[in-house]
């Protein structure tokens, strides 16, 4: 199960790379599971939801400008497969499995990334806009994650 749910997790860091280890900070801070026995332990301390939230926020302002690159670009891609290995790996360490959720969240984030591009696009043209789309995409990435995270414990 907890492999699973870094898979998700990691799909979702491919929609919104911030999202993702915004919500599973939140979770360890919150104690909805424990990571504070593991590497990640960091993901669990009093400030770093708080930072990977002011990070998010950032990014869903950003995704709506014009100007912002493709999530399919090479520093777009890193980004979302690194945040999808954090992700993943915080959700595997819960349960011992830090390697297999690490791996998990890596696999994730390339299938959100370019089968969030594909289906974003596909609503971008059934609107007629991108800005539609893009919070329908924001909505389940914001959703998603925190459905994710609280299902870990």
């Amino acid at each position: 199960m907890f492999l699973l749910l870094a898979l998700l997790i990691g799909v979702i860091s491919g929609l919104r790379t911030m999202t993702a280890p915004a919500a599973v900070a939140w979770g360890a801070a919150l104690g909805w599971f424990d990571v504070s026995q593991t590497p990640l332990a960091f993901m669990g301390y009093r400030w770093t939801p708080w930072i990977f939230t002011a990070l998010a926020i950032v990014e869903l302002i950003a995704d709506q400008l014009p100007s912002t690159p493709s999530r399919k670009v090479p520093m777009q891609f890193s980004a979302r497969i690194v945040s999808g290995a954090l992700s993943g790996a915080a959700i595997g360490a819960a349960s011992g499995l830090l390697f297999g959720g690490l791996i998990a969240g890596v696999i994730g984030a390339v299938i959100g990334t370019y089968g969030g591009a594909a289906v974003r696009g596909r609503l971008a043209g059934a609107f007629g806009r991108d800005l539609p789309a893009a919070l329908i995409e924001d909505a389940v990435a914001v959703i998603g994650a925190v459905l994710i995270a609280g299902a870990v414990s």
